[in-house]
């Protein structure tokens, strides 16, 4: 099999000075700084969700109420990614990271210090908001650290601190909890964050920036439409139709306006001049179906495991736990892949694997032993480490030179759309049946198929 196919090449854009990336010193340094960054965003979202048990009781808030501690950070940081991309563009993608890790820093100081679920919530959001600093332009400075026929590789390793973000997450959640109280969930994050800024003002490197003010109202009605209509689906799927219906209407009107507003600008927030290109198109539908499937699974199995199969809780983390290593083994493995060989096929083979995993998981009988279950996970998770890098470069790759802020943006869009869609299709399903452990399993198949069908078919797709 050769590199990569005619047919794919002709779809790579890049400037061979612009993306002549970093060697030697520099490019670790510089990756150093970029993968600190990411860990510190990850990890601080995945150990949150271990602490609200406390911390609703702590606050004296509902069950219910305390997941806005969660939710404030996801809406922020998905609400928030592409104007922020395009301010990246024009200050300088490496600034804009920077500015991030202090935001967050700033934020983790404000929610160990809460009185109060409100204050708590607010200072989350501020979170968010300095994730998505760093998250819309993370794989654009790994374009630029990174030269272009070794980019999959950049975007791989960045893969799989993703994955170890996620994995030591909940465990490192329950082991300070074990030892202190919940504010030190974020107390954690100040020597992280000192040394990601320091790391980062000294490595990161200088990019090309745009010369095209900000848009200041696009902007605007950028974070309005996706935090109106994330609000408002999010009521519809807890069967709030009165209120939720009214929110969505006033989202989908936002996207509206906005559409209709950034149809004569040079670069768009939405980067509907990228989603116009087949190519970038197809990647960012493959990974949004992705992660559908993945949070079908993620949020749901917890569910499964402790209904369907009468597993305690200490059990259930351990059980999930080999998705993560699966998906951060493979992003490793397929580091040395993703430059070679097209989208087309790992990240098919990704995914189908992936299915593969689910329906193994499907079809067990709830008498099955924790291995059973584990080396299913496993399988699952390997899969859909084979399927991230790839489709990522697959986006990169395929925006042209100048552009990279928006590519960025988009594929953290499509991973946090994916995510939250997933998310709220199971409750949905939660709502409308009484058991739907399998019901998510099995949507979460069919999601991951429908992902493959759409990556196998790109060459033909794109014609």
């Amino acid at each position: 099999m050769t590199a990569t196919t005619e047919d794919e090449q002709q779809h790579e854009e890049y400037d061979s000075k612009r993306h002549a990336g970093l060697y030697g010193a520099q490019r670790v340094k510089a990756m150093s700084a970029v993968l600190l960054a990411l860990l510190l965003s990850v990890l601080d979202y995945a150990i949150a969700n271990v602490a609200l048990p406390l911390i609703a009781v702590d606050l004296h808030a509902s069950s219910s109420r305390a997941i806005w501690v969660v939710n404030a950070y996801q809406l922020a940081n998905l609400s928030c990614l592409l104007p922020l991309a395009s301010l990246g563009a024009r200050v300088g993608f490496g600034r804009l990271s920077q500015f991030g890790i202090f935001l967050f820093l700033i934020a983790s100081v404000a929610c160990a210090l809460s009185q109060n679920l409100l204050e708590l919530t607010l200072a989350r959001a501020l979170q968010g908001v300095g994730g998505a600093c760093i998250m819309s332009v993370n794989i654009a400075l790994v374009r630029f650290i990174y030269p272009h026929n070794e980019l999959g590789r950049g975007i791989a390793l960045n893969g799989l601190f993703v994955g170890l973000g996620v994995a030591l997450g909940p465990s490192l959640g329950s082991l300070i909890l074990s030892v202190a109280s919940w504010p030190w969930i974020f107390w954690v994050n100040l020597p992280l964050a000192l040394a990601a800024l320091a790391l980062a003002h000294a490595a990161l490197p200088e990019t090309p920036r745009s010369d095209i003010p900000t848009d200041v109202v696009g902007s605007l009605l950028t974070v309005a439409s996706f935090a109106l209509t994330g609000v408002g689906l999010d009521g519809l799927m807890h069967a709030d139709f009165v209120s939720g219906a009214v929110v969505t209407v006033a989202g989908v009107l936002c996207w509206a306006m906005l559409l209709h507003y950034q149809r004569e600008r040079l670069e768009p927030i939405v980067p509907v001049d990228l989603l116009a290109r087949r190519p970038f198109l197809l990647a960012c539908l493959v990974g949004f179906m992705g992660f559908v499937a993945s949070n079908l699974y993620i949020v749901a199995m917890p569910f499964t495991l402790a209904s369907v199969f009468h597993r305690g809780a200490g059990t259930i983390g351990l059980l999930i736990a080999p998705w993560a290593v699966g998906v951060a083994t493979m992003s490793f493995v397929v580091s040395r892949l993703a430059d070679r060989f097209p989208a087309s096929v790992l990240s098919s083979i990704g995914l189908f694997i992936t299915a593969s995993g689910f329906c193994l998981l499907w079809f067990l009988p709830t008498d099955a032993g924790n291995w059973d279950i584990a080396w299913r996970t496993l399988f699952a998770g390997c899969g859909f480490g084979l399927f991230q890098p790839p489709n990522n470069r697959a986006i990169m790759v395929t925006a042209p030179p100048g552009r990279e802020g928006g590519a960025s943006g988009m594929l953290s869009v499509a991973r946090l759309a994916g995510q939250t869609t997933g998310a709220l299709l199971v409750a949905a399903l939660f709502t409308i049946f009484p058991n739907p452990a399998f019901i998510c399993l099995g949507a979460a198949m069919v999601a991951a198929l429908t992902g493959a069908a759409l990556s196998l078919g790109r060459k033909y797709l794109v014609a």
